[in-house]
């Protein structure tokens, strides 16, 4: 095998394992745990005191919403308005999100309560 031949096998092969692993990185996963919004996180400081509506007031006042798993907080992103809504009647409330998960944010695909 010729120099050039060995370098063109190494190239593609390289690509090879580098695509499977962008691959990997943009699977759906889905995660269970409470509605809460990304000002706050756990901790609810607007509002009338429930978690739920502070939720909805940091949300109305800019904020995205989150998924708080355990001690983990994701950012919840999406325009897509049945999954908005199912967010909104959520707040407060466990649900599972389904989406593509980027650092700390999840690219929502879809919301089910939980």
């Amino acid at each position: 095998m010729t120099r050039s031949s060995r370098c063109l096998a190494l190239i593609l092969f390289a690509s090879t394992i580098f695509s499977n692993l962008y691959a990997l990185a943009g699977q759906k996963q889905t995660f269970t745990g409470e509605v809460g919004d990304a000002m706050c996180g756990r901790k609810h400081m607007e509002g009338e005191g429930t978690p739920a509506q502070c939720t909805r007031t940091c949300v109305a006042q800019g904020s995205k919403y989150a998924l708080v798993v355990g001690e983990k907080i994701y950012i919840l992103d999406t325009a897509d308005k049945a999954a908005l809504a199912t967010l909104d009647q959520q707040a407060g409330k466990n649900a599972t999100v389904t989406g593509v998960l980027n650092g700390d944010t999840i690219q929502v695909s879809s919301v089910a309560a939980k």
